[in-house]
């Protein structure tokens, strides 16, 4: 059973997260060749300031 977790600045809207577990899922089916019902995907959000890439904070 595949647990995908997803780590994000808040700021998505459902329908993209929708689109995104859409995606992911249909991918995750094929490549490991599981069933749809298997595959969990957790979306982890921050707030700006609390995430930081090459060296500076992201707002």
């Amino acid at each position: 059973m595949p647990v995908i977790t997803v780590k994000l600045a808040k700021g998505r809207t459902v329908e993209q997260k929708q689109q995104f577990v859409e995606a992911i899922t249909l991918e995750t089916v094929k490549t490991l060749n599981v069933k749809k019902e298997w595959v969990t995907v957790i979306f982890d959000e921050y707030e700006g300031g609390n995430w930081a890439s090459s060296g500076s904070c992201i707002p």
